[in-house]
């Protein structure tokens, strides 16, 4: 029972519609910046064990530790590139709740079903990167430099979906692949602008690591995947119905 009278005629609206485009993110952005530089920064420590993976098969020029160490790093990443995908889905949806008891009740259940995609992707991407910085060495054309490029970027196109749908519902392996592929095509304009992001962020990070370095605490992987994901999160909610089913706003 309020404590105020009821007046004829229309009220304010309980449900004001979201905004749109640059005011939308500035809105989410600082209001849930804290929370996504958490997840960030735990996305990064968890993959860690992958950079530095991949970086001693470099230095020892053992092709055959890339996919391996790739492998191991990735499963080890998996779980943490799923919670950060959590977490920015559940401030896309205006979500309320405490992020570190949310994170970690996402992360539990996540965990498990994160291992085999992170594992493979690591050992593909491990391998791929190897073969690419030492390209010269093993006197790689052009072509196979290309398309050792293409792939790279492929397994970036299909992590910008693999890890929000790995969060969100319950697939197979091979049903999270075939799904992340045809969203990533359906929606090839926003999708390519979010591969942008992603790739972009990734290739300064390594062309100017020196500079980089100081700074990837503060940056860590919530400064691509935030914005990444606003732009790709239309696509999965109109597919899946995503608000819908678990009543969001």
């Amino acid at each position: 029972m309020g404590f105020l009278p009821n007046f004829d005629g229309p009220g304010p609206r309980e449900d004001p519609p979201r905004k749109t485009g640059v005011f939308r993110l500035w809105e989410m952005l600082s209001r849930d910046f804290w929370d996504l530089f958490q997840a960030g920064l735990l996305a990064l420590l968890g993959c860690v064990p992958f950079f530095l993976g991949v970086g001693y098969s470099m230095v020892t020029h053992t092709v055959l530790l890339a996919p391996l160490l790739g492998l191991a790093g990735g499963a080890a990443a998996g779980p943490f590139l799923c919670g950060l995908a959590d977490t920015v889905l559940r401030g896309l949806r205006d979500e309320p709740g405490l992020w570190w008891l949310v994170y970690r009740r996402a992360w539990k259940r996540n965990v498990r079903s994160a291992l085999l995609p992170g594992a493979l992707g690591g050992a593909l991407l491990g391998t791929q990167v190897f073969l690419l910085a030492n390209a010269g060495a093993l006197r790689l054309g052009g072509v196979t430099m290309a398309a050792l490029a293409a792939g790279i970027l492929l397994a970036l196109a299909l992590s910008l979906y693999l890890w929000p749908l790995l969060a969100l519902m319950e697939l197979s392996f091979f049903q999270l692949v075939k799904n992340s592929a045809l969203l990533f095509l359906g929606r090839l304009p926003r999708s390519a602008a979010a591969l942008a992001i992603v790739a972009g962020y990734l290739w300064l990070a390594l062309r100017y690591l020196p500079l980089a370095l100081p700074l990837l605490p503060l940056t860590n992987l919530w400064l691509p995947v935030f914005p990444a994901l606003f732009l790709i999160y239309p696509n999965i909610n109109e597919t899946f119905q995503i608000e819908e089913k678990l009543g969001g706003n």
